[in-house]
């Protein structure tokens, strides 16, 4: 049966024209999805895109409440895991689409965490030349970064993410309610992206973070919202400015450089997930910036420090690194999208919250860390 919308529900907006599109966050919007997506829907007619790990819980509520409000539905359940990022899943999940003929005025439904999230929006760009899609987030890490900005794309074997598009959303529906069923692994991986917006520009988050962050993971579901929101209000104002990473929005990137090195390193697998190599790869960050002169070393083991405290890894001693070199983690982090010219763009800090892009980076230094946190890790 479909539930009251919370009244706790808060709408943000992503200001792109006519192509912006809101964030709505709160608890019960699955159950009550059909309110939300069908006035958005060109025809009747829609595709829920989820994993077998989401199916068993969310996949039913939301199909009945497309259903009570008149939506045609039908469902795809994908494996779950990194590797569903693929050009093999990618093709499956095309043929499937087209096997059901969908037509351009279909709606993708995208409910997951960000592999279904990114998966989804980039074949709603590819096929028939571009369908509109939704995100419904399950995840802390999808609700507070991956499903908001339009960021679609598949891995490869040279690295992550490195083939797909900008691609935006119609709606964004964050149903915190679903965070609930994360085990706490999960939570501290989307926690790291939370995190991350306090270190880049947001002092005073960073401040509410380190007294609260605990209680969030916990359960403390009216910090969950106020994480959330204030996550997605931060990228809704850099898409907005720049909507294609020509500039400010490759802040956002702050411990990705490195973190997608890691990932590489460790195969895309249950080894390291996303925001733990994110977490990882900003503590690399900001020991960089600590050793070049530019980051307070207080500012530095204070972020560590915080890591550390909510269970988040801030080294890499536990990933079984006694084979990696540094040249084989330069390698990965010379394929990155940011690479210009073959120069690397790092996103360095001069402080907490005081994040800057960079490719003016001594290699000589660069390798040195890298060195040094190998050597630490054997």
């Amino acid at each position: 049966m479909t539930q009251p919308p919370s009244p706790a529900t808060e709408t943000l907006r992503v200001e792109l024209g006519e192509r912006g599109y809101d964030i709505v966050v709160g608890q019960d919007l699955i159950a009550n999805a059909g309110a939300y997506i069908a006035p958005l829907l060109k025809r009747p007619r829609a595709v829920v895109i989820t994993d077998e790990n989401v199916a068993p819980h969310y996949l039913d509520p939301l199909t009945a409440s497309l259903a009570a409000a008149g939506v045609e539905v039908a469902s795809v359940t994908l494996p779950a895991g990194e590797q569903t990022k693929s050009f093999s899943q990618l093709e499956t999940l095309i043929e499937r689409l087209l096997e059901m003929r969908v037509e351009r005025s279909t709606t993708l439904i995208a409910l997951g965490g960000g592999v279904i999230g990114d998966l989804v929006g980039f074949t709603a760009a590819v096929t028939l030349r571009g369908m509109p899609f939704i995100q419904a987030p399950t995840t802390l890490l999808s609700q507070v970064d991956s499903s908001v900005g339009g960021k679609t794309g598949i891995n490869t074997r040279w690295g992550k993410n490195l083939v797909g598009a900008f691609y935006q959303p119609r709606l964004v529906l964050a149903d915190t309610g679903a965070l609930n069923t994360l085990d706490r692994r999960q939570l501290l991986a989307g926690y790291a992206e939370v995190v991350k917006y306090g270190l880049i520009d947001d002092p005073d988050f960073y401040d509410w973070l380190e007294a609260n962050g605990a209680d969030l993971i916990d359960g403390d579901m009216d910090k969950r919202r106020r994480a959330v929101l204030t996550s997605c209000a931060a990228k809704a104002r850099v898409v907005a400015s720049d909507e294609r990473e020509h500039g400010a929005r490759a802040l956002l990137n702050l411990g990705h450089t490195f973190g997608h090195a890691l990932e590489a390193e460790t195969g895309y697998g249950d080894a390291l997930l996303h925001g733990e190599a994110v977490a990882i790869g900003m503590a690399m960050a900001f020991d960089l910036s600590r050793r070049i002169g530019l980051c307070p070393g207080q500012d530095a083991e204070r972020m560590v420090r915080h890591m550390a405290a909510v269970g988040l890894p801030a080294d890499f001693s536990a990933l079984g690194a006694a084979d990696w070199t540094a040249d084989g983690l330069l390698d990965h982090m010379s394929r990155d999208k940011k690479v210009e010219a073959g120069t690397m763009t790092f996103i360095l800090a001069r402080g907490i919250g005081k994040s800057f892009i960079t490719r003016d980076v001594d290699p000589d230094a660069v390798r040195a860390l890298l060195d040094d946190w190998l050597e630490r890790s054997r």
